[in-house]
């Protein structure tokens, strides 16, 4: 099983979800589509599985780095290892959280952000609203970095910070009193990082969360501890 997810992985990272095929597997494996069954029901199970496969990776670093810390610390450290791991591989983005029904590794990655909640001083509810929107900061900006670059931008013809610079350009050239929102902002999307923005908006997102909380952990906690 491990040798099949192995290659499953492998299809999926090369060219993303539409080319893990159980013709494609059999052929990267050397075997016949009939052998494959014998492991998975089909292309969404084998799906599911190679994702599971992934997160496991994922849930090993996190889990590799985690301590006593402030909980803040402990969730920006886990955001950013799952935001890394769906930037290089785009297709985890999608099912991230389609397992969450039955134990497994989205499952165990999902209580994992979870608990540090529950070191902090927030309601059920909180704590629900926080973790959903610390995961869809993460997934969301993720799977737009993740996104195929434009083809010209692939071909190489032109540069990214070219071809982010003719939307600025266009921005720069609205009316300002139309528009004075994109002219003040203009200047920052130019050339901007990524990863940067991708920061900056889980940093107001647990800021906001530490406020919420009252700056102080919550006594007592299943969580606390190494």
């Amino acid at each position: 099983m491990e040798t099949v997810l192995t290659a499953a992985v492998a299809l999926l990272d090369e060219a993303g979800e539409p080319a893990l095929t159980l013709r494609a597997l059999a052929s990267r494996l050397g075997t016949g589509v009939g052998s494959i069954y014998w492991y998975v029901s089909g292309r969404d199970d084998l799906l599911d599985r190679a994702v599971d496969h992934a997160l496991g990776g994922v849930l090993a670093a996190i889990e590799e780095r985690t301590g006593p810390g402030d909980p803040i610390d402990e969730l920006r450290m886990m955001a950013v290892t799952l935001f890394d791991a769906v930037v290089d591989r785009p297709w985890l983005g999608a099912r991230f959280m389609r397992n969450i029904d039955a134990p497994s590794n989205s499952l165990r990655l999902y209580e994992k952000l979870g608990q540090q909640t529950l070191r902090l001083r927030l309601t059920p509810l909180q704590r629900f609203h926080a973790l959903t929107a610390v995961v869809g900061v993460v997934v969301g900006h993720a799977a737009d970095l993740g996104q195929e670059p434009p083809q010209a931008v692939i071909d190489g013809t032109v540069e990214r910070d070219e071809f982010l610079g003719r939307y600025a350009r266009t921005w720069r050239a609205l009316d300002a009193e139309e528009y004075p929102f994109l002219h003040d902002i203009v200047d920052e999307f130019d050339g901007h990082d990524d990863k940067q923005q991708f920061l900056a908006a889980l940093e107001l997102t647990l800021s906001g969360l530490r406020r919420q909380a009252g700056h102080r952990t919550a006594p007592d906690s299943p969580a606390q501890g190494p």
